[in-house]
């Protein structure tokens, strides 16, 4: 009777699992089927970031966006958009670059900071597509005080940009908004001319 009784509970974990499987692959095919054809697993920037952000509003839905801070977390976040059936945004913050590069790092002029979110952001296109799903890689909240971390996520772009035909990153956040307004405007215009 036990056997019998373990044979039974086997066969349903069994169902369960062919079930999830099918449903995860519905809400994967649901979500992906109707995407827009530039947008691809793995980073998306250019025109695949503004037609995928395009999509998202005209189907009304958001992208979460996750601050990490580790290979771990980042593969978790690509994990669950797999799962989900949908985009990620991988977000990296000054703070979370420096906790990839270590507490011991020297940061003098944010170079852990930097180096960190660059390393974040390099392990984020290695894998990315092993996950099957399109990630945009941005950068977090960057008031005046963290400019020097923003022009080594700038400077990392253009690198990248020079040997790969697009950047590292798809989107960074400039948040001045603590400053005067014209000093804001005055510093996002500067930073805009460059990424022009």
């Amino acid at each position: 009777a036990a056997g019998a009784a373990a044979c039974a509970a086997t066969a349903k974990a069994g169902k369960r699992q062919a079930r999830a499987k099918v449903v995860r692959a519905a809400v994967a095919e649901k979500v992906f089927a109707k995407m827009p054809a530039t947008v691809k697993p793995g980073v998306v920037t250019g025109q695949a970031l503004v037609d995928l952000l395009n999509y998202a509003k005209e189907n009304e839905f958001a992208i979460p966006g996750v601050n990490i801070v580790g290979t771990g977390s980042i593969n978790a976040c690509m994990e669950a958009a797999k799962k989900a059936g949908g985009p990620i945004m991988v977000t990296f913050s000054r703070g979370g670059g420096q906790f990839i590069a270590g507490k011991a790092a020297d940061n003098t002029d944010d170079a852990a900071c930097i180096a960190g979110s660059v390393a974040g952001a390099l392990h984020v296109r290695t894998v990315a597509k092993l996950y099957g799903v399109p990630v945009i890689l941005h950068t977090d909240h960057c008031q005046k005080a963290w400019l020097p971390w923003f022009d080594g996520m700038l400077k990392a772009n253009e690198e990248y940009f020079e040997k790969n035909g697009e950047p590292l990153f798809s989107s960074h956040m400039l948040d001045l908004s603590e400053e005067p307004l014209e000093e804001n405007i005055a510093i996002c215009k500067k930073y805009l001319e460059r990424m022009a």
